[in-house]
């Protein structure tokens, strides 16, 4: 039986379906060993939402590398796919939507959507119609993170169409787990600074008798990043809402002997046990009280 829901969404970058295989398999062993807890009591759902753009990147690759003196060409490959995604996920009003146009936005937000579906469908499998809904943890890296504040704030804003059920709708959302969040970079737009709701009342979603107090307790925003992941940063300095909506900024040092120490730790952090130990106390917490 499924006590708790969690959603992986990947970052920037040409990443492949099976982005968060090891992270989970990691996870799930350190649940079961470190936390003495059943991990097959969580239902994860990964959201591969790449395809939305390669094939553009890809096709643009094609054009402007052929025949041409480009420097520097994996380097350019990865700017490409990694700056590419964040300057293409813009909203754009359906009225300037031409015939042809990608859409990331609307695209990304839709895969999101589904992945919400899918994941709510399999952890309420085997329970009663009238069942509650299950808490939702969402673990976001680089990108992701800011995507996916997007598609919550966009749930959570005033006049929203609901899906249907809570859990669609974002409100049992019980822990944010960010890495390598680049949300910072993306707020120079705005002049007013604020985050998604967050912590929410998610008592209700918990067995009866637990109490808010314990609740509130285990249901946190932790942030983590390597000071020298030029792409990671820490969230708390942005406004007084962010103060309070995250709980904590986590320093980690991430990345092997030759990432560790330099920008391309941005893609260290899955398996790194800087990362995945907290990760899993983090999750255990809620499991608990489930």
């Amino acid at each position: 039986m499924k006590k708790l829901a969690v959603l992986v969404v990947h970052g920037m970058g040409d990443q492949k379906a099976n982005f968060a295989d090891g992270m989970i398999k990691e996870l799930e062993r350190r649940i079961r060993d470190d936390e003495k807890l059943d991990p097959s009591e969580i239902e994860w759902r990964p959201v591969w939402w790449a395809p939305v753009l390669s094939g553009a990147e890809s096709d643009l690759w094609r054009r402007c590398s052929r025949g041409n003196d480009l420097d520097y060409r994996k380097l350019r490959l990865f700017v490409l796919h990694a700056l590419g995604d964040a300057v293409a996920y813009r909203k754009v009003e359906s009225k300037n939507v031409c015939d042809g146009d990608i859409n990331a936005y609307e695209r990304i937000h839709a895969r999101v959507g589904a992945a919400m579906k899918a994941l709510r469908q399999r952890s309420r499998e085997g329970k009663a119609a009238t069942a509650s809904e299950v808490p939702l943890i969402v673990i976001a890296h680089s990108l992701g993170c800011h995507l996916l504040s997007n598609y919550i704030w966009d749930r959570q804003k005033k006049g929203a169409k609901s899906l249907g059920n809570d859990f669609e709708d974002m409100k049992t959302l019980s822990g944010l787990l960010t890495f390598g969040c680049n949300i910072p970079l993306f707020t120079l737009a705005h002049k007013k600074v604020q985050p998604i709701k967050f912590p929410l009342p998610v008592t209700k979603y918990f067995p009866r008798g637990t109490g808010a107090k314990v609740v509130r307790a285990a249901t946190k925003w932790w942030n983590y990043y390597d000071p020298d992941d030029i792409l990671g940063w820490p969230l708390k300095p942005l406004s007084s809402s962010y103060r309070r909506a995250v709980h904590r900024d986590v320093v980690i040092d991430v990345g092997g002997f030759l990432t560790s120490w330099n920008p391309t730790s941005h893609g260290g952090y899955w398996e790194d046990n800087d990362f995945t130990v907290p990760v899993s106390k983090a999750i255990a917490r809620i499991l608990k009280l489930l």
